[in-house]
Parts: C-alpha cells; structure tokens; sequence
C-alpha cells in the first residue's frame, strides 16, 4: 500500500459514507413526501438510475481528462446533489428529492470507478490485494454513515434534513484527499484526430466467458445486495424497531461489506477468483434462510453481516476477473459496462425493493433473491468447469 492507495482508500470510505447516508435515510424520507407507499424507495432507485444514466458520461470523461479530474468533478456533483437533497427535505418536496438522487448517480457513478484505479496504482502481481484493500477503506462508511444520519437525523426541524448538510461537508472533504492523489497523466487526444477507439467492441468483450461471468457476477451480486439492504430500515420499522437500531444493523452489514477486504485479495490469490466468488454466492444464501427464519434484531444484524460479506467475495473477485478479461486500451470501455449492467440491476432491485417489503412482506422479498443467486452459481460453475476442460485440453 503506497501513499496514492491509502488516500484512494480514505476516498473510497468517504464514498461509502455518502452511499450509507442515502440507503439508511432516503427510504424514510421518500416514505414521509412520497405520495403513495410504494414509492418510498423511489429516492433510492434515483440513485442508481442516476449511475446507470451516468456511466457513458463518466467513460468519456475518463478517456478524454484521466482520473483525477473525473474522479473531481463527481465530488463536486456530490456536493450539489446533497445540497438539492437538504432543499427537497426543508421544502417537502418527493419529486426534487428524486431529481437530486439521480444528480447524485454521477457521483456514484464516479465511485465506482476507484477500485479499477486502484489496481492501476499497484504493481501486476499485486492487483488483487489493491482492489480488496481499497474497497477495504469503506469500513470508514461503515462506521460514519449510520453514525452521521443517527446523529443529524434531529438538527433541524426537518428530520434529516442535516443528514444531506452533513454530507456537503463529505464532499468537500473528499476532494481535498482526492486532490493528493497522484494518478497516471492522461495525454490528451489529438485535435479533430477522429480516430476509432482502440481494442474490441464491447459486443466481442461480452462474448467472453471470463467477461461475461464477471459483469454477471457484480450486476446480480449488487442487485440481491441492493435488494435486501434498500428494504431494512422500511422492514425494522414495520416490524417496531427505532431508526437508531436500523442504523446499528446497516453499521454491520457495512462492516460485512468491507472488513473482508484486508483478506479477500490473499484469498483469491490462495484459493483462485472463482471459488471465491462461489463462496460469496453460498453466504447470501445463508443470509436469506437466516432471514427466514425470524424477525428480531439478531436475524436482520446477522442476516445483513453475511449479506456484506457475501458481496464483498463477489465484488472483488467479479472486479479481479474482469480485470484479466480486458485490455489496457479497453478499459473505459469495459470498466463503463460493467458499471451500467451494475447500476441497471440496482435500479430494478431498488424499485421492486419498495414496492415488496411494503406490499409482501419481508419474507416475499428474500424469496425473491433466490433466483439471481442460483443463477450466479450456475454461471460460476459452468466457468469453472470450462476452465478445467480447457487445462486438461
């Protein structure tokens, strides 16, 4: 870990700190303006929408101005988007709170983008480590984030109100520590050069196991994520708890979500990227018999936990896998993909994530996240043993 690695890991946790923030409070406020219940986590899905939508915008700005001044530019949308969120909640307005959340996507969109650059700080052999190190720093978002929205949730009249203050701040520090960061120098293009994009089409790196597998692997791992997480504070709080125990729960799934970084990358190294993977496929599904099982604190806390872990071992290890998929020259192109199919599958899963908590329940949701699991284990399976036939070969 180099000083540019930790600085990206500080990055990276004040990211999560503002993704934490917007998943514990953006559903309870939706639920307060929203003018119909099951538009309570429109907020939330305004936020990956806002990614999804984002995704070719921060590609090009990728190619075109290099890291630092993309990753900059997010920040201070980060800082908008927050600001507009605080006038929606003052003014009890539910359509510019959702307008401000898919503002907010670019940012998201942006943050993405940290743990590729990571791999590009370190040196070949030791990619995997960086990745899982890096995304190790939003353990900072798990503690601040349900931390910052329990303690401005009542600094205004309007409660919550200074949670998305708070989060103005976020950004600003942020983009000092992003500021130190020294990337690659990006050359810019040639004027009027008009040249095609160097590498394979996106069509002929989706045509790729490895690939293909990858894109699968983060896009289902984040939306069954995505799924569950969305639905907590809405379900504690049908279910009678106070939002400072939702907080406590979310505090640990991020904890789930992160922690593993200061091994996922050795794992992997040990143990290979799909079998880690596997593993994480196989903690969601104890997750979701776990929350099947009961509704009390200690079966959302240790439901939530093994739901963070389980998308870490994905994540990582879908992010380490596509990263042996693609060329240098391809990079924005793929990194964008990968980011789109992640963020279209959050949209869907945070929409149907309302609209099921509210409409059947907690346990009709968590049986709705078993199709897109079987799903990635199959699809790991069927890698691995292609790959297996292929040695042999």
């Amino acid at each position: 870990m180099n000083k540019n690695l930790w600085l990206l890991a500080l990055c990276q946790g004040l990211f999560l700190t503002n993704n934490v923030v917007f998943i514990a409070i953006n559903g309870l406020v939706g639920l307060q303006l929203a003018p119909f219940g099951w538009m309570a986590t429109l907020p939330v899905m305004g936020y990956v929408v806002g990614g999804a939508l984002s995704t070719p915008l921060v590609a090009r700005s990728q190619a075109l101005w290099g890291r630092r001044v993309s990753f900059q530019l997010g920040l201070a949308v980060a800082f908008l988007s927050a600001a507009l969120c605080a006038w929606a909640a003052f003014s009890a307005h539910f359509w510019l709170l959702c307008a401000a959340t898919v503002v907010a996507g670019y940012y998201s969109a942006n943050g993405q983008l940290y743990r590729f650059a990571a791999a590009e700080l370190a040196a070949p052999a030791f990619r995997e480590k960086a990745v899982s190190l890096v995304l190790a720093g939003g353990l900072l978002g798990a503690v601040a984030g349900p931390n910052l929205a329990s303690g401005t949730r009542t600094l205004f009249a309007v409660p919550f109100a200074g949670a998305y203050i708070a989060l103005m701040l976020v950004a600003l520090l942020s983009m000092a520590c992003m500021a130190a960061v020294r990337f690659e120098s990006k050359a810019p293009p040639a004027p009027g050069s008009g040249a095609p994009p160097a590498g394979r089409s996106l069509g002929e790196l989706l045509r790729q196991p490895a690939f293909a597998v990858a894109v699968l692997g983060a896009a289902l791992g984040y939306g069954v994520m995505n799924l569950l997480m969305a639905a907590t504070p809405l379900a504690m709080q049908v279910c009678g708890f106070s939002f400072d125990s939702a907080a406590l729960v979310l505090e640990w799934h991020v904890i789930g979500m992160f922690a593993p970084g200061f091994f996922t990358g050795h794992l992997i190294k040990r143990l290979g990227t799909l079998p880690v993977m596997l593993a994480g496929v196989v903690l969601n599904l104890v997750c979701v018999g776990i929350a099947l099982s009961g509704q009390e604190i200690m079966h959302f806390t240790a439901a939530l936990f093994l739901l963070g872990v389980g998308w870490n071992f994905l994540f990582t290890g879908s992010t380490t896998l596509a990263i042996t998929a693609y060329r240098p020259e391809e990079k924005d192109r793929a990194q964008g993909a990968i980011n789109f199919f992640v963020f279209a599958t959050m949209a869907v899963t945070s929409l149907a994530s309302g609209a099921l908590v509210t409409t059947s329940g907690w346990s009709w949701l968590n049986l709705a996240s078993l199709p897109p699991l079987l799903l990635t284990g199959a699809a790991l399976l069927w890698l691995m043993a292609r790959q297996r036939r292929a040695v042999a070969a």
